[in-house]
């Protein structure tokens, strides 16, 4: 799951990759607006990876800049996978053989735990924080908290919400990969399915986390789980 562009944003890198690589005032006149707004669009979008700029020598005249929509924009533009996702998630919950389907869920729950590669010899708190990570840069608005002395993964909001609609196994598949990257038992404690701000997983317990005390992020983001 990739962040969201803002619409005016996706709107400009669409036009741009339309019309091709320019300079700011070739930009301006495709897009009718001033080279003024023309360049702080175009600096935001260049600090976010959006887009790209070379520098062109042709002929006689000075060198200058064009600037065009780079592969980390294209991706994004043509992020729309939530159908096929959907009618792919609908597919395997109608596969008839309980083995089967549960042999295609199982490969689907193993191809996402690999996504945060080996965590072999990690601490609980490392994990935790690999994890994390990786969400964030998969686009997933997510932080860890704590209560009662154990670490919670909270997800501000519901990264699979159209499939859920439709089928609340998605959830207990997220469960089993958080459950399998980092080593002990996750429970979700909230859901936005039930009507919550966001998805809470409760992770680990007093007997897989014995006389430990989770301190939450610091920060500079460090996630702690220390003994007490």
């Amino acid at each position: 799951m990739h962040n969201q562009l803002e619409r005016s944003d996706a709107q400009f890198l669409a036009d741009l990759h339309r019309s091709g690589p320019g300079t700011v005032q070739e930009i301006g006149a495709n897009l009718g607006v001033t080279a003024t707004a023309v360049r702080q669009r175009l600096t935001r979008l260049e600090g976010a990876g959006l887009i790209g700029r070379r520098l062109v020598r042709a002929g006689r005249g000075r060198p200058h800049y064009v600037y065009e929509v780079t592969v980390k924009a294209r991706r994004q533009l043509g992020d729309n996978y939530g159908d096929l996702a959907l009618i792919l998630w609908r597919e395997v919950q109608r596969i008839e053989d309980p083995a089967v389907r549960q042999q295609v869920t199982g490969r689907v729950r193993d191809a996402m735990v690999q996504r945060f590669g080996s965590m072999d010899g990690m601490q609980l708190a490392e994990r935790l924080r690999r994890l994390r990570d990786g969400l964030v840069g998969h686009g997933y608005d997510v932080e860890v908290g704590g209560t009662a002395g154990l670490p919670i993964l909270r997800e501000h909001s519901c990264p699979y919400q159209e499939l859920a609609d439709e089928d609340r196994g998605i959830c207990e598949l997220e469960q089993d990969v958080f459950e399998q990257v980092l080593g002990v038992p996750v429970k979700l404690t909230q859901c936005c399915m039930d009507g919550h701000r966001g998805c809470e997983f409760e992770v680990g317990s007093a007997s897989h986390v014995p006389g430990a005390e989770f301190r939450g992020e610091s920060p500079t983001g460090t996630v702690a789980v220390v003994p007490v």
